[in-house]
C-alpha cells in the first residue's frame, strides 16, 4: 500500500483539529434532471475506486502511516426540494460535514434538483484523500467504469482503480524499511542545515516557524516584514522556549483567536463564514485580456484575486499569493503537489506577474526551518504541527485547477452546463482561521473559464453581495466580461 506523504500528514493534522479544516469539492451542473439511478450506479463505482481508503497508523517510530482499502461509504445524498441558483453553494458548503479519512469514510456523493429543471452534482472529499486534480481523476476513472458497463454487462467497476492493492494489512519489515530511509533523509539534511546556519551572518533577522517574511499585515492590521528565503521559512527563534497551550490550539492567551483582528465580535470557538462565488467568463476573451497586457490566463488569475482583495480595502502594499504547483508524473489520485508563492505590487500587471510566477516555480514553500520536510515524520503531530504551522498559507490562494477533461463534461446523456472546483473548511473556526484572506479557484471548461471565489475575510468581504460587488469593479477595470455562472 502506499504510505503518506508529508503533505497528506499536514492536511491529516488539520483533520484533527490543529490548522485549518479543508475538503475539496467539484460541483457539476446539467441542464436537465440527472437519473437517480445513473448517480447511485457512480456512488458504488466510487466506492470502490481509489477514493474508498483510510489511514492506518504505523506502530514503528519514524514510520509514515499508509493507506488501507475500505469500502464504507456515506449513503448517496439527494435532496428532494428542488434548489434555487444561489443556494448551490449554500448547499454545497454543508457536505463536507463528518469525513473521517482516518475511520471512513473520507467522502461522499451528492445531488439535489434545480428550480432551473437541472441538477447540480457535488463530490466532496477530505483534502488527505486527494488534490484537486486526483479528485478530478477518481472522477474521471469511475466515469469511464460506468462507460465500459454500459456497453459490457461483464465489466467489474474497480478495474480502472489506479491505486488499489489486495494487501490489507500492515508490514512491520517494510515499516522498519521505511523508517531507516526516513532517518537516513533527516539525518543528511540536518547536517546540511548545520553547515548553512553556521555560514549565515549572526545578524540576519530571525522568524518563528511558519511565519514568512514578505510584508503582511499583522492581526491588529499593521504592515511588518521584509524579503526572506523562497521558502518561506526562517529558522526556530533561539531563545524562544516551548509553545504553550494556546499556541497549540490556534488562540491567544487573552482567548481570542490567533490571527483575528482587535475589532472581531466573534468568539475564538464561533463559526467563521466563508462566502463564495462562482463566475464564468468566455476563454477567448480572458486570454485576449490577458495577452494584451503580456500576461497569460494563470497570470491574470492571480492579478484578479489580489486587486479584488484591494478593491475590498486590504492595505495597498504587495500581496504574497500562495501558488500550488502540481507535481505529477503519472495520473494518481495522491495530494502530488507542491507550494510556492510570489509577491504582488499594486502597479503589477498580469505580465509582469507572468515573469515572477516562471521564476517561482522553480522554488517550493517545502521545509520547517530549513531541515528536510521528512522531519515531520519523526515527531509528534503538535509538535510537526508547531513545526509546520502556516505553511502555504500567504494574503491570497490561486489554485489553478487545468481544463476539466472531456469525459467530465457529461454525466452519462446528461451534458454538464457548469463545472465548479473548489476548497472548502467544514468547521472552521476563528480559532482555527488561517492567514489566507481570498481564495481563487480557477479552472477551463467547454472553452470558458470558470472561476470560483472565496472570502476568509469577515471584515472586508463578510458575504456573497461583498464578493460580487468588488469582483466586478476589477472586472471592470479590465474590461472583462464576467457573469454568474
Amino acid at each position: 500500500m502506499r504510505r503518506l506523504s508529508v503533505i497528506d500528514g499536514i492536511f491529516l493534522r488539520t483533520h484533527q483539529g490543529m490548522g485549518t479544516p479543508i475538503a475539496l469539492q467539484g460541483l457539476w451542473r446539467t441542464a436537465d434532471p440527472v437519473d437517480p439511478a445513473r448517480l447511485d450506479r457512480l456512488h458504488n463505482v466510487l466506492r470502490v475506486g481509489p477514493l474508498g481508503r483510510r489511514v492506518i497508523r504505523s506502530g514503528v517510530p519514524g514510520a509514515r502511516d499508509r493507506w488501507q482499502p475500505s469500502v464504507r461509504s456515506h449513503p448517496l445524498d439527494m435532496v428532494p426540494a428542488p434548489l434555487p441558483a444561489d443556494r448551490i453553494l449554500p448547499w454545497a458548503d454543508e457536505r463536507g460535514a463528518d469525513l473521517d479519512p482516518r475511520h471512513g469514510p473520507g467522502w461522499r456523493l451528492s445531488a439535489a434538483p434545480l428550480t432551473d429543471g437541472g441538477t447540480v452534482v457535488a463530490l466532496t472529499c477530505s483534502h488527505v484523500l486527494a488534490d484537486a486534480r486526483g479528485l478530478m481523476i477518481a472522477v474521471e476513472d469511475a466515469l469511464g467504469a460506468l462507460e465500459e458497463k454500459d456497453t459490457n454487462s461483464d465489466h467489474r467497476p474497480d478495474s480502472g482503480n489506479r491505486s488499489r492493492s489486495p494487501r490489507q494489512g500492515g508490514d512491520r519489515t517494510s515499516d522498519w524499511a521505511d523508517a531507516a530511509e526516513i532517518w537516513t533523509t533527516v539525518l543528511a539534511g540536518t547536517a546540511r542545515a548545520a553547515r548553512t546556519r553556521l555560514r549565515r551572518p549572526r545578524e540576519l533577522p530571525r522568524t518563528r516557524p511558519g511565519e514568512s517574511r514578505p510584508a503582511q499585515e499583522t492581526s491588529s492590521g499593521e504592515v511588518r516584514g521584509g524579503p526572506d528565503s523562497a521558502t518561506g521559512h526562517g529558522p526556530p527563534d533561539e531563545g524562544h522556549g516551548p509553545p504553550d497551550e494556546d499556541e497549540v490550539r490556534g488562540t491567544r492567551g487573552d482567548g481570542r483567536a490567533a490571527g483575528s483582528g482587535s475589532g472581531d465580535q466573534a468568539g475564538p470557538h464561533d463559526g467563521l463564514p466563508v462566502p463564495a462565488i462562482v463566475l464564468r467568463c468566455p476563454g477567448r476573451e480572458w486570454d485576449r485580456t490577458a495577452a494584451a497586457s503580456g500576461g497569460t490566463a494563470n497570470s491574470l488569475f492571480i492579478w484578479f484575486v489580489a486587486n479584488t482583495l484591494w478593491a475590498a480595502g486590504f492595505p495597498e502594499h504587495g500581496i504574497v499569493a500562495s501558488l500550488p504547483v502540481d507535481t505529477r508524473d503519472e495520473p494518481r489520485i495522491d495530494n502530488d503537489l507542491a507550494m510556492t508563492e510570489i509577491v504582488v505590487s499594486p502597479g503589477d500587471g498580469p505580465g509582469e506577474i507572468r515573469a515572477q510566477s516562471r521564476a517561482a516555480y522553480e522554488r517550493r514553500i517545502s521545509s520547517p526551518g530549513g531541515l528536510p520536510e521528512e522531519f515531520l515524520h519523526l515527531v509528534p503531530d503538535r509538535i510537526a504541527y508547531l513545526l509546520s504551522r502556516g505553511a502555504g498559507e500567504r494574503d491570497i490562494l490561486c489554485s489553478n485547477i487545468g481544463t476539466i477533461p472531456s469525459r467530465l463534461h457529461a454525466l452519462g446523456p446528461h451534458d454538464c452546463t457548469g463545472v465548479a472546483t473548489r476548497a472548502i473548511h467544514p468547521g472552521l473556526t476563528y480559532a482555527r482561521r488561517p492567514r489566507t484572506r481570498l481564495s481563487g479557484y480557477l479552472c477551463c471548461f467547454r472553452g470558458d473559464y470558470l472561476l470560483t471565489l472565496a472570502s476568509l475575510d469577515p471584515a472586508r468581504l463578510p458575504g456573497v453581495a461583498e464578493l460580487h460587488r468588488f469582483a466586478a469593479v476589477t472586472a471592470q477595470r479590465i474590461g472583462l466580461p464576467l457573469l454568474p455562472w
